[in-house]
């Protein structure tokens, strides 16, 4: 074979060999743009691995029976989490247990806690000094597991023509020394506050202690046994004011929630800008001002407590086993998804 020959056959193999590199690209450039397929999919070597912080992740969690019980807050939470819960571990059996003779709430399910008639407990409010002493003549100790964020709302009657309070305000008409929404900037009309009782709410305690700040109610104050039936008065009362749990108020067809803040100039709504109005509801309703409450721009937040017995036994194993699912990131999208605010 002659020199210029393999010379030739070089210059064939080369070209040939271009041509089919340049086939093969194309091919890929026709199915990256036809199919989806990107480049970075095709050059990847590394399997991206799908999130695993799931309730089925969640190590210890005990087989049997456990009775819960405390905030009526945390009700949409219950309904979310607890089905869930069964559904991944069908052998942790949740019971939401009512007190006998008392109304549900933060403080009656710690003394139930207390009086070893629950497990764990939920609380909308933080535990008290007295319960921590009490516990401890009892042996054990407890711990608030914190794993939401909640702030209160103010409702009033939807034709109320006012633009907010000032916590100072608030703190006037549930102290009884306002009692015009006149003196307030609002119409000649006389004011009708409600209020849970606050031996039965973890909400009227942490009220009492953060905007009354320890002063009594006024005698002005008609006390409701529920937050439905308080908001059912409110939307028939045009003078009517009520606070609750954000998520129970926000999202309602039949009042409005003000805006509130710590002076008149930097007032600030619990929902979501633009207002919808009610007449929209409920095919579009307001939705939590998430990013207010978890800057704490809101100037009513607070957090949600799972309570645990600290004792060394299967009391405790479920509270921290139940604490624990709900801060997993399937845990804190069902919380989300109840209305509450993701504490991370």
């Amino acid at each position: 074979m002659t020199q210029q020959h393999r010379t030739n056959e070089t210059k064939v193999l080369v070209l040939t060999l271009a041509i089919t590199l340049g086939l093969v690209g194309g091919l890929l450039w026709w199915f990256s743009h036809s199919y989806g397929i990107k480049a970075s999919y095709l050059n990847r070597t590394k399997v991206e691995t799908p999130n695993t912080d799931t309730f089925s992740q969640i190590t210890d969690v005990p087989t049997g029976l456990f009775s819960y019980g405390g905030s009526t807050t945390w009700a949409p939470i219950r309904q979310q989490v607890d089905s869930a819960v069964a559904i991944v571990w069908p052998k942790f059996q949740l019971r939401y247990t009512e007190p006998i003779e008392a109304a549900p709430g933060s403080g009656t399910g710690i003394k139930m806690l207390l009086g070893n008639q629950l497990a764990f407990s939920q609380s909308s409010r933080a535990l008290k000094p007295e319960e921590n002493e009490q516990a401890k003549k009892l042996g054990f100790t407890l711990k608030a597991v914190p794993v939401a964020i909640d702030g209160i709302a103010i409702a009033v009657h939807p034709n109320l023509n006012l633009p907010g309070l000032t916590l100072t305000q608030l703190k006037d008409i549930y102290t009884g020394k306002v009692n015009n929404w006149e003196q307030l900037g609002g119409p000649k009309l006389p004011i009708t506050p409600y209020s849970r009782r606050p031996e039965d709410s973890g909400t009227i305690e942490f009220f009492d202690e953060n905007v009354l700040g320890g002063e009594k109610f006024g005698s002005n104050v008609q006390f409701i046994d529920t937050t439905t039936n308080a908001l059912k008065e409110v939307a028939k009362n045009p003078g009517a004011i009520y606070y609750a749990s954000a998520p129970e108020v926000i999202g309602q067809c039949s009042i409005k929630a003000l805006p509130l803040g710590k002076q008149p100039d930097k007032l600030v709504e619990p929902y979501k800008k633009p207002y919808i109005s009610l007449d929209k509801c409920p095919q579009q309703r307001n939705q939590l001002n998430t990013e207010a409450f978890q800057t704490g721009e809101y100037p009513i937040t607070r957090r949600l407590f799972v309570i645990v017995k600290q004792n060394g036994q299967s009391d405790q194993q479920a509270g921290e086993a139940y604490a624990n699912l709900l801060l997993t990131d399937q845990g804190q999208e069902l919380i989300a998804k109840a209305g509450f605010v993701r504490l991370r």
